[in-house]
């Protein structure tokens, strides 16, 4: 802090030319920022989901399996309950915006304790109506829809026997969630399986994947591969996994969303590299007699090569520190304009820690070459001239 004073004048040596290097390091951080809470996303498991696990096909994700799993599932030691679900993959009046919505059976809201939350009323009313359906509150709220109203959904990949393509569904209950970790699931849609079954022409008696319930999560690699043993060597071998795996494997149906935002961030910081790295050899270079000077009054190598260094950094840390905590006010907008598509979570430490590190070592980097041609400066081949 000695020298603090001396490192912040030569920052602002050249006014225009540090405010735009900022607004530069500002806007790579706050992509970061941003990146690193939709990678979080996506790799981050649902709390609740311990003790529940996934059995889908080991073939793909989209290849169907036997209602005939479910008895021999549920004899299963360690089991405690088992639903299923099948994606259908409708649309409302138009195939954008996109919202998740599945057939599942009776028992599926019960399945997921604490994460959808719907008056017993209306939990009765979807359990009575055959061509009922729940819905997220956010969802609701995005088409106006109400309960008793009348919703048709385009299939997209399930015709009905008739040889339609819109299915009808009274909307009879609107879920919430009190976690706010999983606001997405209020942008689901939710149907009888059996409904579905009866009516589509493309599969019947084929579920999409079951849900599973376990008595005690310390089971689960027992159970799961005993699940998985039922059906080895048939044409319906399956792959019993975590909800956070399953959840995972069903994203990068899209994209491995980690590599991408690897991939994003990388191209950025490497840009970034370059523009302050030329930046501070700019500033060094037009400094050097002033550098030289500074020798003269007893500066020693060292100091110089700190004082450079430190300027180096602080440019950094200030847009880094700026870029974050735009971020940080940024992602709770992104996520109420989504709807609860996108929830993305707030910054934690974890995150600010990593950036930090970032921002100190392509600090030292961008300074590195500059601090070291200022320690080796020579003072009389720097004055020679003046």
């Amino acid at each position: 802090m000695k020298y603090f004073s001396l490192v912040w004048a030569a920052l602002w040596r050249r006014k225009a030319r540090t405010l735009f290097t900022l607004f530069s390091v500002l806007t790579a951080f706050l992509l970061f920022g941003m990146l690193d809470a939709v990678r979080t996303v996506f790799n981050a498991g649902d709390q609740l989901s311990s003790g529940r696990m996934i059995v889908s096909s080991k073939l793909s994700i989209t290849q169907a399996l036997p209602i005939s799993l479910l008895n021999s599932i549920q004899h299963v030691p360690g089991v405690k309950q088992v639903g299923w679900a099948n994606w259908f993959g409708g649309y409302y009046q138009h195939p954008t915006p996109f919202f998740p919505n599945f057939a599942v059976s009776s028992n599926y809201l019960g399945l997921f304790r604490g994460r959808y939350e719907l008056p017993p009323a209306q939990a009765r009313a979807f359990a009575d109506t055959r061509d009922g359906a729940v819905v997220g509150a956010a969802l609701a709220r995005q088409f106006h829809w109400t309960l008793g109203q009348r919703v048709p959904l385009i299939a997209g990949i399930f015709p009905r026997t008739d040889g339609g393509n819109d299915w009808n569904f009274q909307i009879v209950g609107i879920f919430t969630t009190k976690n706010p970790k999983l606001k997405a699931v209020e942008q689901q849609f939710l149907f009888h399986w059996k409904y579905f079954d009866e009516g589509n022409a493309y599969m019947k008696n084929m579920v999409g994947w079951y849900v599973v319930n376990l008595d005690d999560p310390a089971h689960a690699n027992r159970v799961a591969q005993a699940i998985d043993a039922l059906s080895q060597n048939s044409d319906h071998e399956t792959k019993t996994q975590t909800e956070q795996a399953f959840q995972a494997s069903f994203a990068k149906q899209i994209g491995d969303i980690g590599l991408i935002a690897g991939g994003i961030m990388a191209a950025v910081f490497f840009t970034l590299l370059l523009l302050t790295g030329n930046t501070m050899a700019q500033a060094v270079r037009e400094r050097i007699p002033e550098l030289a000077v500074l020798k003269t009054l007893g500066f020693q190598d060292r100091t110089v090569l700190a004082l450079v260094l430190a300027e180096s950094v602080l440019l950094i840390v200030l847009g880094g520190v700026l870029g974050m905590a735009l971020a940080m006010l940024l992602t709770p907008m992104v996520s109420a304009a989504s709807g609860g598509a996108l929830p993305l979570p707030p910054l934690g430490l974890h995150s600010w820690l990593l950036a930090l590190g970032l921002m100190l070592l392509i600090g030292l980097l961008v300074g590195a070459l500059p601090a070291l041609r200022g320690m080796r400066l020579q003072i009389v081949d720097a004055l020679a001239g003046r």
